[in-house]
């Protein structure tokens, strides 16, 4: 199978508003101690009941979520709903006492076939629990296509937003896949793309950044 690498372009903020005043300088290596995450709320056509789940990285760098149903689809043999799946997830993120975290960088992979003349999108957002939801980072894709895909978004360290240190506040995480037919017939074709990982190999991966509590 042929294997290509879709990046987006232009670095997008992840949390683009100003950094908790409770948070002191960034730290560069990640803190001792145990993570844990907790799944508090999985919502939308994308991540069905029992279908995302939610790992954490042994050396405490970054976090991965993997999704086993999560397909945007148009033209032979789907409905007419399937053209935009969404998946709305809350987690609950323990980190060690005396650290604070913030979400850097973030990696989307899947696999799409876009007949010609058919376009995808795959957009996503972030926000902690009580603060402003920032705006959609998209990353477009054209038929004729049918290989893998992977985004980046990333922010500079000067405009990450932590967590406000000492409080728990839900980290929510909101992504999208849609397709569109264009000009391609969708009686003949069918065009999908998705962010599924039956066999665990495709997951999204989530890039801390820590600080240390004053």
């Amino acid at each position: 199978m042929l294997k290509s690498m879709f990046v987006g372009g232009a670095a997008a903020a992840l949390l683009a508003v100003p950094l908790s005043p409770s948070a002191s300088a960034h730290i560069t290596d990640p803190p001792p101690g145990k993570i844990v995450i907790d799944l508090v709320t999985v919502n939308g056509s994308g991540c069905p009941a029992g279908t995302a789940a939610v790992a954490v990285s042994p050396d405490n760098t970054a976090f991965t979520v993997t999704y086993s149903d999560y397909l945007a689809q148009v033209g032979v043999g789907s409905r007419p709903t399937d053209f935009r799946k969404n998946c709305q997830l809350g987690l609950d993120v323990h980190v060690p006492q005396g650290f604070t975290y913030a979400v850097a960088e973030a990696d989307y992979r899947g696999y799409a076939h876009l007949a010609n003349g058919a376009s995808g999108l795959e957009r996503a957002n972030y926000y902690f629990q009580g603060m402003q939801q920032t705006g959609y980072n998209e990353h477009p894709f054209s038929g004729a296509m049918d290989q893998d895909w992977q985004t980046t978004d990333t922010t500079d360290v000067a405009s990450l937003v932590y967590a406000p240190c000492g409080e728990e506040r839900n980290f929510n995480i909101n992504t999208e896949l849609r397709v569109n037919a264009g000009t391609s017939d969708p009686t003949t074709t069918n065009s999908f793309m998705a962010m599924d990982s039956t066999d665990g190999s495709i997951n999204t991966i989530y890039h801390f950044a820590w600080k240390q509590c004053p």
